[in-house]
């Protein structure tokens, strides 16, 4: 079942039974701290349900067939926590359930300007009863730890004796363990245990505690009746199941009304009757609120999501509609994630064991830096809490400095596995990159002193004693050793991207030393003399024979791989493919000295950037779902507009059309994010040049206009391209200078600036592995 294209809702009519995990993922609603997959409000049938909460995790031992010194121990797995969107219906007697009797209607609308997820249908029982319900159901932006469901059932031709039972409850879900690695760990049916509950009147409360690692939830619901006088009432709460009941005879067109309000609370090692108290406050708030007064408060704050971050893009409907919804995916996200991390999947699943990886500072945090810069600062501030665990484990590889997690939740090291784990020391740069980039964004020098500062300067300590300058080279600086962003290259030495991101790391860190001062900084003199000599000094792998750069230092002294040996539906090659044949062979999973020309550009000059994407190009299977959004960026700067429109599809429809079929499992918000990237970074061609923003836009047949906001430095920026000019416009905020194809054009309040579109050159000649070429794209309208 594929959606029906609108430019501001994602329908779903009918009901797929065999698709309903990808449907549950696909109207997920969240807001960084609350997470509530998109089941039916009868609770069955459902395929993968889930609640989560931000940093709630249980702990289990990482298993190994022979752990190392200083391999982590304990891995951290989000938890599926307590369950209260379950509102069952009985009709004289038979129970609300699509498997059974006839579905006369059925849709499911997600809201993306109302942030509501609407469901309407009418069904026949098997005794010829008909009813009509109608719910919306809500994730709240203004109040972290509230949800809420408005629902409605109505009696159809005659009067009918109706059971509402709306449940609060942790319930044990049958789910195997599969050899997928991207699939979360399973968890036993136990995990929580429950530990106290209450009940008076219309509101039940439960609090649970993970068996392991001590985590605390309490959850509470509670009922407001709008419309159904008459109906006997009752409520019961008891270890792990909380129900209130509601009976009685409905007539004809008199619909029953309630409104369902769930509060959620979790913390490591709390008291469960503090929490339990801490819910019940949440639901007072709640009900003085109530159902419509939050619905409205939800409509306003994205009222303002939008005005900041919508991107307008004609011509093609399908992809206008992905986009709207990658970005109200991403807000709510990472709206609410204050002191947690936003995680690969957001609380969307249990994909990846709920782990944050360095995709969320590689390409997550640079659309909210511009779109939504407090969340991109509180996920940056989340980083720089965990300092002290990034530094211990630097101590246990014999580092100085700090070297993250690869994969965390609460900030430990969860990845048990060496060359695509520990070994992966890019995802300090990714944070290096993104606290730097925000700084540069955002203006905010409290931001860069606290949490930019402090990032930059430990992890610029991990790189100068991670590499050393090898005399064998002539006292080039060498990072050896070392596995970077393409997983099918491992433990290798002097990897690119990895060499200049560190040397921009360095840099950086040097230069606010030099601005802030070492004694604020707590950073020696000697130290800084040691990062600039190491930056200068940087290994930079280049074949002259080949005349391209090297994605590290033997990668094309490897054997071809036999892409003809492998059939599409081996993709991707990690699931059928062992790993010792991927790892010595001419292979690329996703982009790695691609993606060093799109956040480096400035190491490269544009004949080297088409040379070497050309060769790579090539190689590279996409078999991550960070791949095409990269992939568009540097297609659209070396001139291939049409390919970089085919990546941005690719990238902005793969959970729609479960491309890499694990959407199930959660959406894949860098990918959501890189389908942000193709658009801003590709087709509008933005770079951070300096202290202004550069553009040089140009758009694919059939795009007539795409227009977007910026948010930098405090001014908000409109940008609108067409095929022939770009008018630049200051919608609110001060004036600015930007950089047009070269040209510096000054922008002032009610004074547009515009420029026209650059000639365009001939774009190299590139070709994809075999079978792997993206979808031509072409544009589709609404009809």
């Amino acid at each position: 079942m594929r959606p029906q294209l609108e430019p501001w809702v994602h329908r779903e009519t009918g009901w797929p039974p065999d698709d309903a995990a990808h449907s549950e993922t696909m109207l997920s609603l969240s807001n960084g701290h609350l997470g509530i997959r998109g089941t039916l409000d009868e609770g069955a049938p459902a395929a993968l349900p889930g609640t989560y909460l931000a940093g709630f995790f249980e702990t289990r031992p990482i298993p190994y067939a022979e752990r190392g010194a200083g391999d982590p121990e304990i891995d951290q797995v989000l938890v599926n926590v307590t369950d209260g969107t379950r509102i069952a219906l009985f009709v004289e007697g038979e129970p609300l359930d699509l498997r059974t009797g006839t579905l006369l209607e059925h849709e499911r609308v997600l809201d993306l300007r109302a942030g509501m997820l609407v469901r309407t249908l009418r069904w026949r029982s098997p005794g010829g009863h008909e009813i009509a319900v109608r719910s919306r159901r809500l994730v709240s932006l203004a109040r972290p730890e509230i949800a809420g469901i408005a629902y409605e059932a109505e009696a159809i031709g005659r009067p009918l004796r109706l059971t509402v039972a709306s449940d609060l409850a942790v319930r044990a879900l049958a789910r195997r363990a599969t050899d997928d690695p991207r699939e979360g760990a399973v968890l036993p049916a136990d995990t929580l245990v429950a530990r106290c509950s209450e009940h008076e009147r219309r509101r039940a409360l439960l609090a649970h505690q993970t068996r392991r690692s001590g985590h605390v939830v309490a959850a509470g619901m509670d009922h407001e009746l709008i419309a159904g006088d008459g109906f006997a009432e009752t409520i019961e709460a008891d270890g792990s199941l909380a129900r209130w009941t509601l009976t009685g005879t409905a007539e004809a067109r008199r619909p029953i009304r309630l409104a369902k309000l769930l509060a959620y609370h979790g913390a490591p090692d709390a008291e469960p009757g503090t929490l339990l108290a801490t819910v019940r406050r949440s639901l007072d708030v709640g009900r003085a609120l109530g159902f419509e007064r939050l619905a409205a408060m939800q409509h306003a704050a994205l009222d303002d999501v939008w005005a900041h971050a919508d991107i307008e893009l004609e011509g093609d409907a399908e992809v206008q509609h992905a986009l709207r919804y990658a970005l109200f995916q991403l807000h709510q996200n990472a709206a609410c994630a204050e002191g947690h991390a936003i995680p690969a999947k957001g609380l969307t699943g249990p994909g990846y064991s709920g782990h944050t990886f360095w995709d969320t500072e590689m390409f997550v945090l640079p659309a909210l830096s511009y779109c939504a810069p407090d969340h991109a600062e509180n996920a940056l501030r989340w980083r720089a809490s965990t300092l002290p665990k990034a530094k211990a484990k630097a101590r246990r590889l014999g580092l100085r400095g700090a070297a993250f997690a690869w994969r965390t939740i609460g900030g430990e090291e969860c990845s048990g596995y060496l060359p695509a784990g520990t070994a992966a020391f890019h995802v300090n740069a990714a944070i290096a990159h993104a606290a730097a980039r925000h700084a540069a964004v955002s203006g905010d020098e409290r931001f860069e002193r606290e949490v930019a500062a402090p990032l930059l300067v430990e992890i610029a300590r991990m790189w100068a004693s991670l590499g050393y300058h090898d005399d064998r080279r002539g006292g080039r600086f060498s990072i050896d050793g070392v596995t970077g962003p393409d997983e099918y290259s491992t433990l290798v030495d002097n990897n690119l991207y990895t060499n200049l991101m560190a040397q921009a790391n360095l840099r950086a860190a040097a230069a606010l030393v030099d601005r802030l001062g070492s004694e604020a900084l707590g950073v020696e003199p000697g130290e800084v003399v040691a990062w600039r000599r190491a930056a200068d000094a940087m290994t930079i792998p280049y074949d002259p024979e080949l005349n391209i750069h090297l994605q590290d230092e033997d990668f094309t002294r490897h054997a071809p791989f036999d892409f003809a040996a492998v059939a599409p539906e081996q993709c991707p090659l990690l699931l059928h493919v062992p790993y010792f044949e991927l790892y010595r062979r001419q292979v690329i999973k996703q982009p790695d000295l691609v993606l060093a020309m799109t956040v480096r550009g400035d190491a490269f000059t544009d004949e080297q950037k088409r040379r070497n994407f050309a060769y790579y190009e090539a190689l590279t299977v996409r078999d991550s779902s960070l791949a095409a959004g990269t992939q568009a960026v540097m297609a659209a700067e070396v001139g291939d507009v049409q390919l970089a429109y085919d990546y941005l599809a690719e990238a902005i429809l793969l959970d729609h059309h479960d491309t890499a079929r694990n959407t199930a499992d959660g959406l894949h918000l860098a990918a959501l994010a890189g389908g942000w990237a193709a658009v801003i970074n590709g087709l509008a061609g933005l770079r951070e040049d300096a202290d202004r923003l550069s553009f040089a836009p140009r758009l694919p047949d059939g795009i007539p206009r795409l227009a977007f906001p910026l948010t930098y430095r405090g001014r908000r920026l409109r940008v609108e391209i067409t095929p022939s000019d770009a008018p630049y416009a200051i919608e609110s905020g001060d004036a600015i200078e930007v950089t047009h194809w070269g040209d510096v054009l000054q922008v002032r309040p009610g004074q547009p600036a515009a420029a026209r579109i650059a000639p365009a050159k001939p774009a190299p000649t590139l070709r994809q592995p075999p079978g792997r070429a993206p979808e031509r794209r072409r544009p589709t309208s609404l009809s």
